[in-house]
C-alpha cells in the first residue's frame, strides 16, 4: 500500500471469509521467476505488465502487499489454508525478477495464519495475524527474517486484522470480545478498545491516522486525533463493511469495502475523506466485493477485490480523472474464481495479491501487477 503503506470470535460464515483471504512459517528461502505472459487490461494507460504467483505450498493465498519501491516488495499470506491448526504464515519477497520466502520465526508452536505487512523502511517492516499458541502473532523484521514481538498489550482471544507503521510508531486493529481493538507500540504497547464491532485496516501518515472496519450492521469509521483514536461519523450504510484505508493526507483519504444485499450479492462500498466528510462514491459496477486500497500520492487510487460477473479475471477500480474504471487482469480461466485481497502502488507499478480457487477445489496464491501500456 505502502501502508506507512476474525481472531476475534467469530460465525462460522466470517472466518471463511478471513481464511479465503489467504494468510503462514517454514524457513526455507527459494525464488521463482514469473513466466506467465502479459494480456490486455481495461485502462488505455494501464496494462497487465505480469501475472503470475510467489509460488506458495499446498492451498496458499496471500493476504497482503506492500512496497519500498518497484524491485523491493513485500507479502504475507498462508499455505495451508483450509487447516486452521497446522497452517503456515509465509512472509515472501520481490525483488523485480522473483519472488523469495524469508522466514518468519515465532515460538514452537510456528506461525499461522499472516494478514497484513507494512514497511517502515527497506529494514524495517511489520506483520500481524495469528500465533499457534492461541495468541496473536507480531511481528518485525526484514531481508534477514521476521522475529516475533512481545505485545503484553494484547492477549489470547484478540484478533488482530491490519497493521500500520512509521518512524516510531507501530498499530495494530482487530478486534477483542465484540469490541474493536486498537494496540499501539511507540516503546511501551498500549491497547484502547473502541465501540462494538472489529477493524479491518489501518493507515499512518505523520500525526493523521484512519481504522476502518464495521459494527456487525454498518460500516466502522475510527480517526486518530490529539486525544486518541475517535469513531468519527461516516455515511450510514445499512449491511455496509470496510476492509481497507489508504491515507494520502489530512484532507485525502479512501476507504473500500462492500454491502450485502441479500443471501449472496454484495454492492462495491468505497468511501472518500475530503478534509471534512467521508462520502460514498457511486461506482461503475452494481455487484463486486473491495478488499484493499493504495494510491500514489497524487489523487489516483487503486482497489482490488471480487467481481462475480468476470469470476476468473483479476479485478481491481482505478480512480482517475475523477472516476472508477474497473481494471481487468490475465483473460479468465473456465472453472476459475480469482479473489485480488491487497494492492500497492509504488513508482509506474501496481501489484495486487490474493488467490485463485480453481475446479478442482485447489488453492493457488495469485499475483498481478499492471503498468504503462508502453512499458508491457
Amino acid at each position: 500500500m505502502p501502508r506507512c503503506l476474525t481472531r476475534r470470535v467469530v460465525p462460522l460464515s466470517a472466518l471463511l471469509v478471513g481464511l479465503s483471504a489467504g494468510n503462514l512459517p517454514h524457513a526455507i528461502p527459494t525464488a521463482h521467476a514469473q513466466p506467465h505472459p502479459a494480456a490486455p487490461a481495461s485502462t488505455a494507460d494501464e496494462t497487465v505488465r505480469r501475472a503470475g504467483d510467489a509460488r506458495l505450498g499446498s492451498s496458499g493465498s496471500l493476504a497482503d502487499v506492500t512496497a519500498v519501491s518497484e524491485t523491493n516488495i513485500w507479502a504475507v499470506g498462508q499455505e495451508g489454508l483450509w487447516d486452521v491448526w497446522r497452517n503456515r504464515g509465509v512472509v515472501t519477497h520481490w525483488d523485480g525478477r522473483s519472488w523469495t520466502e524469508v522466514s518468519a520465526r515465532g515460538d514452537v508452536t510456528g506461525v499461522g495464519a499472516l494478514r497484513s505487512i507494512s514497511a517502515v523502511s527497506a529494514g524495517e517492516l511489520w506483520v500481524v495475524g495469528d500465533g499457534h499458541d492461541g495468541m496473536p502473532y507480531v511481528g518485525k523484521g526484514g531481508p534477514g527474517g521476521f522475529d516475533r514481538v512481545a505485545v503484553p498489550a494484547v492477549r489470547g482471544g484478540d484478533w488482530l486484522r491490519g497493521v500500520a507503521a512509521q518512524p516510531g510508531k507501530v498499530v495494530a486493529v482487530g478486534s477483542r470480545a465484540g469490541k474493536s481493538l486498537i494496540a499501539t507500540g511507540a516503546g511501551a504497547w498500549t491497547a484502547v478498545l473502541g465501540p462494538p464491532g472489529a477493524l479491518h485496516g489501518v493507515a499512518l501518515k505523520g500525526k493523521d491516522g484512519w481504522a476502518v472496519g464495521d459494527t456487525g450492521t454498518r460500516p466502522l469509521v475510527m480517526r486518530l486525533t490529539g486525544s486518541g483514536w475517535k469513531q468519527v461519523s461516516a455515511p450510514n450504510v445499512p449491511g455496509g463493511y470496510l476492509r481497507d484505508v489508504y491515507l494520502q493526507s489530512g484532507r485525502r483519504a479512501v476507504a473500500v469495502g462492500a454491502v450485502f444485499q441479500g443471501d449472496e450479492n454484495v454492492e462495491p462500498l468505497i468511501m472518500r475523506w475530503d478534509g471534512k466528510r467521508w462520502t460514498r462514491d457511486k461506482l461503475p459496477i452494481p455487484e463486486a466485493e473491495l478488499y484493499g486500497v493504495s494510491g500514489d500520492g497524487k489523487g489516483r487510487y487503486w482497489a482490488s477485490g471480487y467481481d462475480p460477473a468476470n469470476p476468473g479475471e483479476a479485478f481491481l477500480l482505478k480512480y482517475t480523472g475523477g472516476r472508477w474504471e474497473p481494471l481487468r487482469g490475465e483473460p479468465a480461466e473456465e472453472g476459475r474464481l480469482v479473489r485480488m485481497r491487497a494492492v500497492t502502488r509504488t513508482g509506474e507499478l501496481t501489484m495486487a495479491v490474493g488467490h485463485a480457487f480453481g475446479a478442482d477445489g485447489r488453492y493457488d496464491d495469485l499475483v498481478e501487477s499492471f503498468g504503462p501500456a508502453t512499458q508491457r
